[in-house]
């Protein structure tokens, strides 16, 4: 479960105090995976930031009672200048996994060839994309935070294997999806919330969340 209690966060531009939620409630429990609308712009990353927390609200309390994951496309904890092979089996360490698994598992999924051996400095944005997100799927979470979907690659075979991996994942784990775009909910989630002035409100079909996501756009 992650819990958020009258939590606030906003930032200063340099011209005005944009809010992203001012003293938002809500609860997110483990098998009700929820997707977040959001127009860009409005905080949805900040927000998911704080669920994994990589960021502090400025007033209120998150809660959690389950392992959430980091969000995907994340490169907290990876090295650039070391290789994906290196940094996997880094990450095992970290979290107290088998290295030799992890590295295998992120070796078959990613399909980054001899470039598993290189540095990461020497990778594309979706060669760096894939990797990441196989790291995610090597490590088994309650919840899993997502923002804005799939890693943007044209790899079909990776594209293939991650989302069936993440789709068997997801029988038993949880997902939080953050988008501007009603459609990459579909895939994942059945209830849903739009983000408006600060305020987080949730519906228990993705219809009634588009509806009114629709009106304020």
């Amino acid at each position: 479960m992650i819990e958020f209690d009258s939590v606030s966060k906003s930032f200063w531009t340099g011209k005005q105090r944009k809010v992203i939620l001012d003293r938002a409630s809500f609860r997110v429990e483990l098998g009700n995976s929820l997707g977040i609308l959001a127009p860009n712009g409005t905080g949805k990353t900040t927000i998911i930031n704080m669920m994994a927390g990589l960021e502090k609200p400025d007033e209120g309390t998150i809660r959690k009672t389950c392992r959430v994951s980091f969000p995907l496309g994340f490169m907290g904890g990876v090295n650039a200048k070391h290789s994906a092979r290196e940094n996997a089996r880094f990450i095992a360490r970290l979290y107290g996994l088998d290295p030799d698994y992890v590295e295998a598992f992120c070796r078959w999924v990613c399909g980054l060839e001899e470039y598993f051996d290189r540095p990461m400095n020497t990778y594309s944005a979706g060669m760096r994309s894939r990797f990441t997100f196989a790291l995610l799927l090597a490590l088994e979470f309650d919840i899993y935070l997502i923002d804005e979907g799939m890693p943007g690659t044209t790899d079909v075979e990776f594209n293939r294997k991650a989302g069936s991996i993440l789709k068997d994942r997801l029988k038993e784990a949880t997902v939080i999806i953050v988008s501007h775009q009603p459609a990459t909910l579909e895939k994942f989630c059945r209830s849903a919330a739009v983000l408006r002035d600060g305020q987080l409100y949730m519906f228990d079909t993705l219809e009634e969340a588009k509806r009114m996501y629709d009106y304020q756009s």
